[in-house]
């Protein structure tokens, strides 16, 4: 009897080896966090942008509302004490994320309470209060998922980072999209609807309870780094490794130049994607989408794109390099912008929308998945949180300080949306030309 034998070809056999990374139960604990992380962008940014929308706010003042966004790029200022302060329950890294968490939670209930008409001034306070406690959660959760992949561990790394960017989108679309099916198919108010985002938020803090804390024993790893000097007090000891000795051994071990190329490219890569996404709740509402129709496509449809985009991401961050991943998600990036602007040309057609949305899904997912294993890399365990917090605040403060000025840029144009879209195309190109001329560095951190 005839015996068959099936022999893999070699990319069949790397696609297998690179999704067998995945085979972890950890990277279930980094998708949640990763929704918990991603899902208060929701209650600060599209469920606010579309409750100012219908309160009559102006675009300009809608995007300075972004202001509160900042709150991300200046992050790192605390982040040191995130690494070194444990709270009293769960361990560093739990403990932190849960107090937060709670945060939030306590938050919405206390907006949910508020009248935009009347109560403006609050409704910003309280979103820049969820900011805060939103962007110490994440530098608690960044450090966790850091802390649980082994050091210079590429594979393991962007798997994680492909999880996190998942789990994050998870957050901001999927359950993103009920407050607006909630706005149109019920009766519910913009203020009622934050108290749904209050309980959900209690659900994933409940999770975060039953997640394993990383073991990481971080006094070794920092006295290999730096020793206490015999003629200092324990105090100016403690303050020294706790808010001088992250940032100077990041600098020292890749030297100034190199050190400040790392982080301008980060502070370029997102800045055209940061004023597209300011302002697009505003753009849909205006051209003449539903609040259904955005929770579909822009919600729920990019949630199930990015989702996919993000593992394949990882698979191919994995195979070809994070370089490779950055510059096809920067390309792309630019070219989903433009189909922006054919929107703004053609009105508000559904089927053009959900086509945008898949190429723009792809370039979010597969640039985040990109960057973040990118940064985490760069990261040294023994400061994890702090370093990542002081090089994601750069990416971040694109999306945050600059953008918020997208709405103004608007009212600029006249409201000429279609020449908007192209400004935010051509802002992806310097990016471009800077990751380009630092490729070699991006490849060495690769392989170190």
């Amino acid at each position: 009897m005839a015996q068959y034998t099936f022999e893999l070809t070699p990319k069949v056999e790397v696609l297998l080896t690179a999704l067998k990374t995945f085979n972890d139960k950890r990277y279930l604990t980094i998708f949640l966090l990763g929704i918990s992380s991603g899902f208060p962008w929701i209650m600060i940014g599209s469920v606010l942008s579309a409750w100012l929308k219908d309160e009559g706010l102006s675009r300009s003042a809608i995007g300075l509302f972004g202001i509160i966004f900042a709150t991300y790029s200046f992050n790192f200022l605390w982040s040191p004490l995130v690494d070194k302060l444990k709270p009293p329950l769960l361990g560093l890294r739990r403990g932190w994320i849960f107090l937060m968490q709670s945060c939030v939670v306590l938050l919405c209930l206390t907006m949910s309470q508020l009248n935009a008409d009347h109560d403006l001034f609050y409704v910003a306070l309280i979103g820049l209060l969820i900011a805060i406690a939103s962007a110490t959660q994440d530098i608690a959760i960044d450090g966790f998922r850091i802390d649980c992949i082994e050091q210079g561990d590429k594979d393991g790394m962007s798997a994680a980072s492909s999880m996190a960017t998942a789990g994050w989108w998870t957050g901001y679309g999927g359950l993103g999209a009920i407050p607006f099916f909630l706005a149109d198919l019920t009766s519910w108010s913009w203020p009622n609807i934050y108290l749904l985002l209050g309980a959900i938020m209690a659900l994933l803090a409940c999770a975060t309870c039953f997640a394993n804390e990383p073991s990481v024993d971080r006094e070794a790893l920092l006295g290999r780094i730096t020793n206490a000097h015999a003629n200092n007090s324990a105090v100016i000891n403690w303050l020294r490794t706790t808010l001088i000795t992250p940032f100077s051994e990041f600098f020292s071990r890749n030297g100034i130049k190199l050190a400040a190329s790392f982080l301008l490219f980060i502070f370029l890569f997102k800045i055209g994607e940061a004023f597209l996404g300011r302002m697009s709740i505003v753009f849909y509402k205006e051209v003449g989408f539903s609040n259904s129709d955005i929770a579909a496509y822009s919600k729920l449809l990019n949630w199930w794109v990015t989702i996919a985009f993000s593992l394949l991401g990882g698979l191919v961050n994995i195979r070809y390099g994070i370089y490779r991943g950055l510059m096809i998600a920067g390309v792309a990036m630019a070219a989903s912008n433009l189909l922006f602007a054919l929107i703004a040309q053609t009105g508000p057609s559904t089927s053009l929308l959900a086509i945008t949305v898949i190429v723009d899904g792809f370039t979010g997912a597969w640039s985040t998945v990109a960057m973040v294993a990118f940064i985490s890399l760069l990261c040294n365990r023994a400061f994890s949180a702090t370093q990542y917090a002081l090089m994601a605040s750069l990416s971040v403060a694109g999306r945050t300080l600059v953008a918020s000025s997208s709405g103004l840029v608007v009212d600029s144009l006249s409201g000429n949306w279609s020449f908007f879209f192209i400004l935010t195309a051509v802002m992806v190109i310097p990016s471009l030309c800077f990751l380009y001329a630092i490729r070699h560095h991006i490849k060495r951190v690769e392989t170190s």
